[in-house]
């Protein structure tokens, strides 16, 4: 970006008085505003140009800012920057624009105090990640209420020092004091910072993203499950979930969970034995939270999976990455009876045909399925599609899942699925370059 362009910035950014102190009643009524026969953009009601202003990015706010006193008046307004996303990156080749540092500075001394939905974007870099533990750290007086930290590509905040994050994390969790959603996966964050998180933001706090956080212990989760009585949402590493986290999320004190996103991953490499999650504290959560959503992706190998399904298991979305084996599968249509969505990315070298079948029959709610790099018979598949009938609102499976039989091949099979689907369906097929 060139640097002429935020001398234009620089110069809006230290306007006038009459800029900086915008004149009461911005929000008045069209009747109040100057209307002419045929109406020009200068003359738009401030209301319409702050919801122009809030679709431009940052330098082209700043260069429309400068067109004439009203729209530089609409560019301090307040409800501008409750929102903002800071991108951050090293490379030139990156395929997003990082905000330029002279911006970033301009918005913490100006408008800091009005930043209440906050996100990071930084690419694979430790210097981005920094960079944004940077900023974090000079957000003393602000009142933000969503933060999210995002790597664009490998965990970038995995890489850099654990007390510089948590110190930057920490400032915002003791000043906000009116945190509702967190969205920190992939990032160092450990226990002690969450315990200051719920000191401050108890009250408000109703969501928590933080997948694949290495420092965190299942008493990390415990403390926000004991004292966060409005969390809705919760993602996590399997290996911190517990029969206590979720007899505490299924306590009287509670709100109703709405969304429980587990992600089972190898805690160490070669790790085959995983600790079961008892049948009495799924159905603890269960009476408490009668809709709630519990989502589980799988990244495992097929002989990782003996822990799983062995009981009733209270699912609704289940992703599978890797191969699932037959037995696995088995086990899915026998105990998991409110599953919606099913996705298996590679099912292994033998037909998945009795055990899709049952899961079909005995998944009353099953409402979406995707299947790839597995076998299913043409009659099988149909007999799937016929047991779900219209609530199968999606259906995707790849054209080589399909095995053609002596009852059905592939040209005659999206024909009986649109029947039963009651719209036109065909398998995907790998698009070829």
């Amino acid at each position: 970006m060139k640097r002429k362009n935020f001398s234009v910035v620089n110069k809006i950014v230290q306007s006038s008085p009459t800029a900086k102190q915008p004149k009461l009643g911005f929000y008045s009524s069209l009747n109040q505003t100057h209307m002419h026969a045929g109406l020009d953009w200068e003359s738009l009601p401030h209301h319409v140009l702050l919801q122009v202003f809030q679709y431009l990015p940052l330098i082209d706010r700043a260069r429309a800012s400068s067109v004439c006193r009203r729209w530089n008046e609409v560019f301090h307004i307040p409800d501008l920057w409750r929102k903002f996303e800071f991108e951050l990156n090293q490379s030139a080749t990156s395929y997003f624009k990082s905000t330029h540092p002279d911006l970033i500075q301009q918005i913490i001394k100006k408008h800091a105090a009005h930043l209440q939905y906050v996100s990071f974007k930084v690419d694979s870099s430790t210097e981005s990640a920094e960079a944004a533990c940077d900023i974090l750290s000079q957000l003393v007086n602000c009142s933000i209420q969503t933060l999210g930290l995002i790597s664009t590509a490998k965990p970038s905040f995995m890489n850099m020092s654990k007390s510089h994050f948590v110190s930057a994390l920490t400032v915002v969790f003791v000043n906000s004091k009116s945190l509702s959603s967190i969205k920190i996966e992939d990032t160092p964050v450990d226990d002690p910072s969450l315990k200051i998180l719920v000191a401050n933001n108890s009250d408000t706090l109703k969501l928590l993203k933080m997948s694949s956080c290495p420092h965190v212990s299942s008493d990390g989760i415990l403390c926000v499950a004991d004292h966060c009585q409005g969390l809705r949402e919760l993602a996590l590493n399997y290996y911190i979930l517990s029969d206590e986290l979720l007899l505490a999320l299924s306590s009287e004190t509670h709100v109703n969970l709405e969304h429980l996103r587990i992600d089972v991953v190898s805690e160490n490499p070669g790790q085959i034995e995983f600790h079961a999650i008892h049948k009495h504290s799924w159905d603890a959560l269960i009476k408490h939270s009668p809709r709630v959503n519990v989502v589980m992706y799988f990244f495992l190998y097929e002989e990782e999976f003996e822990t799983f399904f062995r009981e009733e298991t209270p699912v609704t979305h289940l992703y599978f990455s890797r191969s699932v084996s037959k037995a696995v599968l088995g086990r899915i249509g026998l105990n998991c009876p409110r599953l919606i969505e099913l996705v298996v990315c590679a099912g292994g070298l033998q037909r998945l045909d009795d055990e899709l079948v049952c899961i079909a029959e005995r998944c009353k709610n099953l409402a979406a399925l995707g299947l790839s790099e597995c076998e299913v018979s043409c009659g099988a598949f149909l007999e799937i599609v016929r047991l779900c009938g219209k609530r199968l609102t999606q259906l995707s499976v790849m054209e080589e899942v399909l095995i053609p039989d002596e009852d059905y091949s592939l040209d005659e099979v999206h024909t009986e699925v649109s029947k039963y689907l009651g719209r036109v369906w065909f398998p995907d097929v790998m698009p070829i370059w």
